[in-house]
């Protein structure tokens, strides 16, 4: 990763909402030249972050420290009536581009994102996936030293989404520049990230590259986020959490199980196992055992966790 100048410093950052805490204690730092995804479940406070983060609302515990320009882009592109030229353009001079400039970077931006064949096209005109690339051009132009992107992928068809992920993933790396985004999944994570950050119920729950963070979670309840579905527990109460590719059915496995759930998936079924101290998911192809059927199982793989670990703790 080339820098790493600090652009934006969370302190001890927290926020409020109805009386409760929606946000505590969250310190991050955000350097130029890098990219860095945010997870987290529905509720955990990802779009709250990335509002104080902008400055767009104030916190009520803690700080931020900026350097040089931020700009974000929330879920909602929100296109003014106007072409897609018209809406770039009608960004910079909000923030104060002389008119000399505007329609130069507006169609650079444009391009950039792969949209530049939109730029006479009217908002109204655009589907979804081209307004969220206008939408991302609308702050490119601005040339941030900070962008905010909040789930830029939101909301799009299979086919658009991959798409815009695999522009996206060489047009927020720069060295100028450092990148948040907001994602839904790992997948879209590990396509952009340098660094991952976990959010869960408010605080930062890990922090790394995408293989430290989803290979190697700190604790039972980050495993249970990014995939570790599986658990099983030993004497002494150590806890073995694993993935559905952990757990392997064959006919000498030495694990016996039983299958209580049966999820259809484009790839095969889901399974869900009754097994001795626990319960473990597996992938299998098409017909697969029926529920209430034994079947043997091979576990390889998985994290590891001592006697003081629980879903809702660490490690």
């Amino acid at each position: 990763m080339a820098g790493d100048a600090r652009v934006l410093t969370a302190h001890g950052l927290g926020a409020d909402r109805g009386g409760r805490a929606v946000l505590d204690a969250v310190d991050l730092e955000l350097r130029r030249g890098e990219v860095v995804a945010l997870l987290g479940p529905n509720g955990a406070g990802k779009s709250t972050l990335v509002g104080l983060l902008a400055g767009l609302e104030a916190p009520d515990r803690g700080s931020v420290e900026r350097s040089g320009r931020v700009a974000a882009v929330l879920q909602a592109p929100a296109l003014a009536r106007r072409t897609a030229l018209a809406n770039v353009e009608a960004g910079l001079a909000w923030w104060g581009v002389p008119r000399r400039e505007r329609r130069r970077r507006a169609l650079r931006a444009l391009e950039t994102v792969g949209a530049g064949e939109l730029a006479g096209r009217h908002a109204r005109a655009l589907s979804g996936g081209e307004a969220r690339r206008v939408h991302l051009a609308r702050s490119l132009a601005v040339e941030p030293d900070a962008l905010l992107l909040d789930e830029p992928f939101a909301g799009l068809d299979v086919g658009s989404r991959a798409d815009l992920l695999y522009d996206a993933a060489s047009v927020l790396r720069t060295e100028r520049r450092t990148t948040l985004v907001v994602v839904h999944d790992r997948a879209e994570a590990w396509a952009l990230a340098d660094r991952v950050v976990v959010m869960l119920e408010g605080r930062l729950a890990a922090e790394g590259s995408p293989q430290e963070v989803f290979e190697r979670p700190p604790t039972p309840a980050v495993a249970a986020f990014v995939g570790f579905v599986g658990r099983l527990r030993e004497p002494g109460g150590v806890l073995w959490m694993l993935r559905p590719a952990d757990v392997q059915l064959t006919t000498d496995g030495p694990i016996e199980g039983r299958v209580v759930r049966q999820v259809p998936l484009e790839e095969g079924l889901r399974l869900e196992l009754d097994v001795p101290h626990g319960r473990l998911v597996t992938i299998v192809g098409v017909p697969g055992p029926a529920i209430g059927e034994l079947v043997r199982v091979r576990v390889e793989g998985g994290v590891r966790f001592d006697s003081a670990a629980t879903l809702e703790g660490g490690a």
